[in-house]
């Protein structure tokens, strides 16, 4: 048999090498990928907290996705149409990360969520916001609950955004009892690798009544295709709190929807990925803290996130409100705010937040 000219030898040598690496690669995500277990009881951070919370009194409670410290004004994403994945620098996201806890220590609420906080992540630079944001509340019951524990994505090729281990925070200034983890409804193809681990936090506050106030930390899902899934998650939640009114008990979700709060059906939206939030799921005596307000009031709430395809710009940037909070009608919501005086100057969303009484 006549030899091959050696620079085709070379040619499929290398080719052979290629696709030897990238089957491997494959392997590798596809084999290390795992979902986190459901019902997981999660840890409490000790605290000095006090015991019970009070019927009658004002509490506030905040909510701010603060997107693992990468988005400053000017950062765009690249799953929005923009050109980054990762956070520039580690002083960049140390410094979007003590601002963001900053604005919120600064209100001096009695609850605090935070979404998108990395633990030891590539795209963060392998900086624990956990840890850091939670030198703003000291002596506060914390819990924590992971929802992205990924492989190296070697995606986007040019800057991939690597491997990640992130979740969500929740601070009270009352003690936490308990607190677990609860898995949501993902997509089952391809798509699960780019997505997080969704879930929601369970965290348990004793009432002074014998009650209990459950606390719901989320951050449910953008991009997924499925609207099963989608509805398949918020229609979980929702489940699992009327289960709690109806025992009795105290009753707040909050965080980010990813749906668009002033949507009525789909005719509405500028973006496809901010669907309106499934109001007709909602059982009796659990509502969407947002519907509380007057008509006026909702048309003029300010947008929470800006889509990142630009850097941020007050008359360019799309906005929309997608961050919030829902209670058991045994709460009585005061007041709700989204804090847009933030500008978007830590993240891209601006945090929201609640005053409310136990009746």
């Amino acid at each position: 048999m006549k030899q091959l000219p050696k620079p085709l030898q070379a040619l499929i040598a290398a080719v052979v090498l290629i696709l030897a690496v990238v089957l491997s690669y494959i392997s590798y995500v596809l084999l290390s990928y795992h979902r986190i277990a459901d019902h997981q009881t999660l840890d409490i951070a000790p605290s000095v907290a006090s015991a019970e919370a009070e019927i009658g009194r004002n509490y506030t409670i905040t909510c701010y996705n603060i997107g693992f410290g990468a988005y400053l004004p000017d950062y765009t994403f690249f799953m929005d149409g923009g050109k980054e994945s990762r956070a520039r620098s580690a002083e960049l996201v140390e410094y979007a990360t003590r601002g963001a806890a900053e604005v919120i220590a600064k209100e001096a609420p009695d609850f605090a969520i935070f979404e998108e906080v990395d633990l030891d992540a590539d795209r963060s630079w392998h900086i624990n916001q956990d840890a850091m944001i939670a030198e703003y509340f000291p002596g506060w019951s914390e819990s924590f609950a992971v929802n992205y524990d990924s492989a190296y994505l070697f995606y986007p090729f040019t800057n991939p955004i690597g491997k990640s281990k992130s979740g969500i925070s929740f601070f009270s200034t009352v003690g936490i009892t308990s607190a677990e983890r609860r898995s949501l409804p993902i997509d089952t193809d391809f798509n699960k690798l780019f997505d997080l681990d969704r879930c929601y936090s369970v965290s348990r506050v004793p009432v002074e009544n014998g009650k209990e106030l459950v606390v719901y930390a989320f951050h449910l899902s953008a991009y997924s295709p499925n609207e099963s899934v989608r509805t398949g998650q918020i229609k979980m939640m929702l489940e699992d709190m009327n289960a709690e009114y109806q025992a009795g008990n105290y009753v707040i979700a909050g965080g980010d929807l990813n749906r668009d709060l002033k949507a009525l059906n789909d005719s509405d939206l500028t973006l496809d990925w901010a669907h309106p939030f499934e109001r007709n799921l909602l059982p009796d005596g659990i509502t969407l803290a947002f519907d509380q307000l007057t008509e006026a009031e909702r048309d003029a709430f300010p947008s929470t996130t800006r889509n990142t395809d630009i850097p941020y710009d007050p008359e360019l940037s799309y906005t929309v409100t997608i961050d919030g909070f829902l209670l058991s009608d045994n709460i009585e919501m005061l007041s709700l705010q989204a804090m847009d005086e933030v500008q978007f100057a830590y993240a891209d969303h601006n945090p929201v937040k609640m005053e409310f009484r136990l009746k």
